[in-house]
């Protein structure tokens, strides 16, 4: 691919274009012969105004190191670098995509309609902490019946470890996980285990050490700020060649790695009042690239803002997103499960919230929210439940809190409220989304950890740390964050699944997984949809053209016998009985199965052949 910022091999040596509008000179310098090469300014005959200093260096090949001078300053790593072998105060280094080795030529892609996520960390998931190494658990993820792989960000950080959203290079592979090439080979053996790939990437804000953007152009504004840094400028001057870096950046992953779709994180921290924004602007970009890609790709954003545009087509005055998180149902869920209610979880109800989710997607859909002391969302009726996502838990909702604990963290893996958790997510009409090792109860926090190499930001995170929880009463202390043993105790121990209760769960959502993929009426956007509620007993009813399927939860911690007949919505004979999560073989106590009795914080599933 020619005609792109950075670093591209090219026939006769690697094309180099770098954006540097008010520089009098660019020169791209070898690192390893000190060779200096100038580049040209050159205009954009197609983007008027858009001026970039272009060249070929025939002396410059795949894998060599190189650095950008401006106006005879001090070198400097390329902004659009691709690699950063030394770490990100290192010199750049030239990739060459073309001499990846695939194996995935029949490979098309996963559907909205498949979708089952597992989100991920590379450096934690296993206990080598590298592409290569999450290879050997792929089986595992294969076995388990999710789609999808959503692997946390890769973009190159400071130092060895990060807990992701610290990097500064939004188009390198981290080189402590493998760098490109064993990206490459990640995704290469994902498909071919019949995994998708997802990859998180970050274009809301760029991290605190090594980020270079500043000096080159007017990536960031001063108009408005981020929690994390400065904010991109993506409406101001020079905005039009700041869309271009992240959309490119955006687009190469699809083009150089075959990624199956993007989680764009935060993209309510996007300040964009363009007539058209820049996240729709990349969907598309990135969607066509899956198009003459002859796979499906598909994009997911995150955002707190309840805004069902996000999601709906371009026609429809959207921004033609394929799903975005929601936050919601996690955090009515949270709240039923463990009657948590502080921070934002005070502005949720629990089990009542999670019926008006499931009837109206969002729980805030432009009612007053008392987090926020204003109205929040918009409804988002009538949009397939497929279009958001939801999770009993994610990287967010772990790390933010003081140790990076788990939800139920302190209960065993029989507890019934996990079973329930998974129940409520899997049977659901969303798309799920599971966070690596909550299938076997995985013990091990998530807390936040860094690695940075100046001793003054790494005591400014840890205060930050400290000040962020200092309102609330939680127990214990904050996790250092810069402590390797905080890094260290967040790495999976594959082995837990291996016996006992946490193999028995990780049979449970094995069974869950499979009774998704196998019941298409769960799923089904055109089916017949009834939400009841009594007390703390909430009833899914769903009915197709040719099935109905009844899912009980109850959230109560004592058994409950509700009014509704399941007799009453289709023809229920002896075994249309699919789930039941208090089954001994999940280590539960069962209901009597004469009964519609549903047991203490219990999920139980019939299906049947529709009457009539």
């Amino acid at each position: 691919m020619t005609g792109r910022l950075g670093a591209t091999p090219v026939a006769d040596g690697t094309r180099f274009e770098v954006w540097a509008p008010d520089a009098t000179s660019v020169d791209i310098v070898a690192e390893r012969s000190g060779a200096v090469f100038g580049l040209t300014s050159t205009e954009d005959p197609d983007v008027a105004g858009r001026l970039t200093w272009v060249g070929v260096v025939a002396e410059i090949g795949a894998g060599d190191r190189y650095r950008v001078r401006l106006d005879d300053g001090d070198p400097l790593p390329d902004p659009a670098s691709r690699w950063q072998p030394d770490g990100v105060h290192g010199a750049s280094a030239v990739v060459d995509p073309g001499r990846f080795a695939w194996s995935d030529h029949e490979w098309t892609g996963v559907s909205l309609d498949d979708a089952v996520l597992y989100e991920l960390h590379v450096g934690t998931f296993t206990p080598g902490g590298t592409f290569d190494a999450a290879i050997g658990r792929l089986q595992h993820l294969a076995d388990l019946g999710v789609t999808l792989v959503e692997v946390m960000p890769v973009n190159a950080f400071p130092g060895e470890r990060n807990w992701g959203y610290d990097g500064v290079f939004p188009s390198a592979v981290q080189h402590s996980y493998g760098g490109p090439e064993g990206f490459a080979r990640f995704v290469d053996a994902a498909h071919a285990h019949g995994l998708g790939v997802v990859l998180d990437v970050v274009y809301n804000h760029v991290g605190p050490e090594g980020n270079v953007l500043g000096a080159f152009g007017p990536y960031f504004t001063d108009a408005y700020g981020t929690p994390w840094g400065p904010a991109v400028n993506v409406a101001g001057p020079g905005s039009d060649d700041v869309r271009r870096y992240f959309i490119e950046s955006a687009v190469g992953w699809v083009d150089d790695f075959h990624v199956d779709g993007l989680r764009l994180d935060a993209v309510h921290a996007i300040v964009d009042p363009t007539a058209r924004p820049m996240v729709e602007e990349l969907v598309a970009a990135v969607q066509e690239a899956g198009e003459r890609a002859g796979r499906t790709v598909l994009v997911t954003l995150e955002s707190a803002a309840n805004d069902p545009s996000m999601v709906r087509p371009v026609a429809s005055h959207g921004w033609g997103a394929d799903a975005v998180w929601n936050d919601d149902v996690h955090h009515a869920l949270r709240v039923a499960l463990t009657g948590e209610r502080h921070e934002y979880y005070a502005a949720y109800e629990g089990v009542r919230d999670l019926a008006a989710a499931l009837e109206h997607r969002w729980v805030y859909r432009g009612q007053y929210s008392p987090t926020l002391r204003r109205r929040h969302g918009a409804p988002a009726t009538g949009i397939d439940p497929a279009r958001f996502v939801v999770f009993a838990t994610n990287h967010d909702h772990v790390g933010n809190t003081p140790r990076g604990e788990r939800m139920l963290h302190d209960a065993a893996p029989t507890d019934p409220r996990r079973r329930l958790a998974a129940a409520f997510v899997l049977l659901s009409p969303f798309t799920p989304m599971l966070f690596m090792g909550e299938e076997y109860g995985e013990p091990a926090p998530f807390p936040y950890f860094v690695d940075h190499g100046d001793p003054e930001l790494v005591d400014a995170v840890r205060r930050g740390r400290q000040a962020e929880f200092a309102d609330v009463d939680w127990g214990g202390g904050v996790a250092d964050p810069a402590d390797p043993a905080t890094f260290a105790a967040a790495v999976l121990d594959p082995s837990v699944a291996e016996s006992g209760a946490n193999a028995a769960l990780l049979a449970m959502y094995t069974e869950l997984l499979r009774i998704r993929r196998e019941t298409p009426v769960l799923t089904d956007p055109d089916a017949e949809q009834q939400v009841l509620l009594d007390g703390a007993v909430l009833t899914v009813v769903r009915a197709s053209a040719t099935s109905v399927a009844v899912a009980r939860f109850n959230f109560s911690d004592r058994p409950i016998d509700v009014s509704l007949d399941v007799n009453d919505a289709g023809t229920f004979e002896a075994g249309s009985e699919l789930f039941d999560s208090s089954a001994e073989r999940w280590g539960g106590e069962p209901a009597t199965a004469a009964t519609v009795s549903t047991p203490a914080f219990s999920a139980r599933l019939w299906v049947a052949p529709r009457a009539g």
